[in-house]
């Protein structure tokens, strides 16, 4: 499993996007902060709410210079008829990717041997390829894009202010942190 830190490997994989099929590599997302969005499984219940949910935060995600991407153990042909036959999955506009070997998966932690599906994870990646951020929970919580944005803007800052870190529930514009500094006399 990938830690905190790691350059993440190039994955190759097939995605729905653009109403096509496309080959894409992570790599085409250098220069970029990119969000992979893992979920178990195309035509569930809680899966759309939250790929919904993303969709609609997905102009944000561009303008913080952040390419979303969900990730599946479904194929690129379920993902189409998924988009084609949902009113939710048809806003989205970010590519779906297919991992039906379950190599990513397997590759971010998230997979259930069991099940051939993968659990609810959250990874973000700097624009270098570097993993920022892991959050994988159970498949009954769904997660929320909202934060997901506030965590892709906490990272970005505290890239170009590396002296500085974010506190809880930071937004753009709060008080950051300076770490000595911000602590003299606190202890």
């Amino acid at each position: 499993m990938l830690k905190i830190g790691q350059e993440v490997p190039d994955f190759k994989f097939d995605v729905y996007h653009n109403n096509e099929f496309k080959q894409m590599k992570l790599s085409d997302t250098r220069g970029k902060w990119t969000v992979l969005l893992f979920y178990p499984a195309d035509f569930t219940f809680v899966c759309p709410t939250e790929l919904e949910e993303a969709a609609n935060y997905y102009e944000e995600f561009k303008k913080a210079g952040a390419e979303i991407i969900s990730v599946s153990t479904d194929t690129k042909y379920a993902h189409f008829a998924w988009h084609e036959s949902s009113k939710a999955i048809g806003k989205i506009k970010y590519p779906m990717a297919a991992d039906p070997t379950g190599t990513m998966c397997k590759t971010f932690g998230t997979y259930i041997d069991e099940d051939g599906l993968s659990l609810r994870g959250t990874f973000i990646i700097d624009p270098d390829g570097i993993l920022k951020t892991i959050d994988i929970h159970d498949n009954s919580i769904g997660r929320s894009s909202k934060e997901i944005l506030r965590r892709v803007k906490a990272a970005a800052y505290v890239r170009q202010h590396p002296e500085q870190v974010c506190p809880a529930s930071w937004e753009p514009g709060d008080k950051t942190l300076v770490p000595g500094e911000d602590l003299v006399g606190k202890i």
